[in-house]
């Protein structure tokens, strides 16, 4: 059964870093397209940062260019959002989220069917 599992979440100051993981396994990483969502108290969900099968192409909301960046690696089933001069409106639940190549779409946000639980971000000022 597949299996995608967030770790890294936790308590920074404004200004500072934090690396998510996403360890994802009962899939064939390698065919799955992967992106980082996040959900802020009292708002919708929203697309952060996606990243192609083999990692040549990513893509970021606004908000986040130039602070966040995404990679994966294949070998280890897992993708990562390098998080950097962290603002406290980062603050939210982190979901990372696949998209099988069968799929994938010129829109980053469309079309993801497996999901992780969040693992929760917050930045205080």
């Amino acid at each position: 059964q597949v299996q995608v599992v967030e770790s890294g979440g936790g308590l920074v100051q404004a200004g500072g870093s934090l690396r998510l993981s996403c360890a994802a396994s009962g899939l064939t990483f390698s065919s799955y397209g992967m992106a980082w969502f996040r959900r802020a108290p009292g708002k919708e969900r929203e697309f952060v940062a996606g990243i192609s099968l083999s990692g040549g192409s990513t893509y970021y909301v606004d908000s986040v260019k130039g602070r966040f960046t995404v990679s994966r690696d294949n070998a280890k089933n897992t993708v990562y959002l390098q998080m950097n001069g962290l603002k406290p409106e980062d603050t939210a639940v982190y979901y990372c989220a696949a998209r099988p190549r069968t799929l994938q779409s010129t829109d980053w946000g469309r079309n993801y069917i497996y999901w992780g639980q969040g693992t929760q971000v917050t930045v205080s000022s």
